[in-house]
């Protein structure tokens, strides 16, 4: 039987990845983001396409005491010998309310594209005009426009603009990107109300303008969290903030054995 990669292999004396020598050829001279984003497409990216990878993986680094952070903070009190449970407790709350959205974006964005026929909208009254179309069907149906709204930025997240402006400097803002701009400047017409494009959201639109289709884009959102995880270990570790998490919230519970919620009493 035969098991075919194309990723890595070795031997007694060697290691090959990516079909390069790894201590001969990529050791010192291939950086980590250029790296994980060969391994993902396979194909080595351009300069370009490193810079926006690795602005990506920047911008969803850490966002603060997000349930992800503390997930993590609380599994190292838990479980202090075992580090990569802690790392496992906050990768495993990357969903579509925390770092899935850009998997999210990317996804709602491609979609919208795969019904353009012919060719692709040139101005911007042109994008504005299938975004005010993709928008006004995302409503009908009663389904959020992903990439919409920041629980804390309320009226403008910080990364969307500076992500636009570094796809447009390395000459990759594409499809993706035009498309989720123009649901910015149209999306308040037919919701009603304006929401900020937020960071998560650009990010996707970001990566697959670079060529990572939508299944991936999950992936690279964790992958930069994880270094934002090891942060918040390593200061948990220094400064614990855990045990006095755990205290206030066993302090202030409220035992309740007639709670009900389905219409049922539980005894």
């Amino acid at each position: 039987m035969e098991y075919p990669t194309g990723i890595g292999t070795s031997d007694t004396t060697t290691i090959h990845l990516l079909g390069h020598d790894l201590a001969g050829e990529l050791m010192g001279n291939v950086g980590f983001g250029e790296l994980a984003l060969w391994l993902a497409t396979q194909q080595r990216p351009t300069p370009q396409q490193v810079r926006v990878f690795e602005a990506v993986l920047v911008s969803l680094a850490d966002h603060g005491f997000t349930p992800t952070a503390i997930a993590a903070r609380l599994t190292l009190y838990s479980a202090p010998d075992a580090l990569q449970g802690a790392m496992a407790a906050g990768l495993l709350g990357g969903g579509s309310r925390f770092l899935g959205v850009t998997e999210d974006t990317g996804r709602f964005l491609a979609g919208v594209l795969a019904t353009v026929e012919g060719q692709l909208p040139e101005s911007d009254a042109q994008w504005d005009a299938l975004a005010r179309q993709a928008v006004t069907a995302q409503r009908a149906v009663g389904r959020f426009i992903p990439g919409l709204g920041h629980p804390v930025h309320k009226t403008v997240d910080p990364r969307t603009a500076v992500m636009i402006a570094i796809a447009e400097r390395e000459g990759l803002r594409g499809p993706h990107l035009r498309l989720f701009e123009a649901i910015g400047r149209v999306h308040a017409e037919v919701l009603g109300r304006k929401l900020p494009l937020n960071g998560a959201g650009v990010a996707g639109a970001a990566l697959a303008d670079i060529g990572l289709p939508p299944d991936l884009l999950r992936g690279v959102s964790l992958l930069a969290r994880a270094a934002g995880l090891l942060g918040h270990i390593a200061e948990e570790m220094r400064h614990p903030i855990a045990p006095a998490i755990y205290a206030a919230v066993d302090r202030n519970a409220v035992y309740q054995p007639r709670l009900e919620n389905d219409g049922t009493e539980h005894h």
